[in-house]
């Protein structure tokens, strides 16, 4: 049963896919923006200026990226990458799941629950591709995150104490993983 906040949320917000020409300078904003939110908390993830314009070019070209906004032309209000392997997180895997990443939301304009709204659209979207899992990994040192995507449905398999990510950084993660239907 959705709650009252992301009720709401999921009334206001409008998804589409994101587009090399003219998304690209809006998703690094969006992802800087959340990266300074969590610094302002104390929760060590993210780096500002850490992710360019051509590091979502490529997930564009490997996977999705996906926008959601106030309305169909309103302004952004979060988006998300979406991928359809992860071996460095992940290892080699059958292809049953999608793995959603950089889940992000602009805390000036998304509306309370919006970043269920969207991991929501992201299990559905993952469910009609004909995928049974939605899978994604935090920094195991975020027990914040763990927690949220926890209340969220979603169950701890495993840690992945080596993963090569952006940057060339070498970090701990939390593997989970939530089962999704089509509908």
């Amino acid at each position: 049963m959705k709650n009252t906040s992301s009720y709401a949320a999921s009334a206001l917000l409008s998804f589409r896919r994101a587009e090399a020409d003219g998304d690209l300078t809006e998703l690094v904003r969006l992802r800087d923006a959340a990266a300074r939110w969590q610094i302002e908390r104390g929760i060590e993830q993210w780096q500002p200026g850490e992710l360019d314009e051509d590091h979502f070019r490529r997930r564009l070209h490997e996977g999705e990226v996906w926008l959601a906004t106030l309305g169909p032309d309103g302004p952004s209000a979060g988006a998300w990458e979406l991928w359809w392997d992860d071996e460095p997180a992940w290892g080699a895997q059958p292809p049953v799941a999608g793995y959603v990443h950089r889940l992000m939301t602009d805390r000036r304009t998304a509306p309370p629950g919006a970043g269920r709204v969207l991991l929501a659209e992201a299990e559905r979207r993952i469910a009609a591709y004909g995928r049974e899992l939605c899978r994604l990994d935090c920094l195991t040192s975020n027990d914040r995150l763990r927690r949220y995507y926890e209340d969220a449905g979603y169950a701890v398999v495993g840690e992945q104490a080596g993963k090569n990510g952006d940057g060339g950084r070498t970090y701990g993660v939390t593997l989970l993983e939530k089962r999704v239907q089509a509908a």
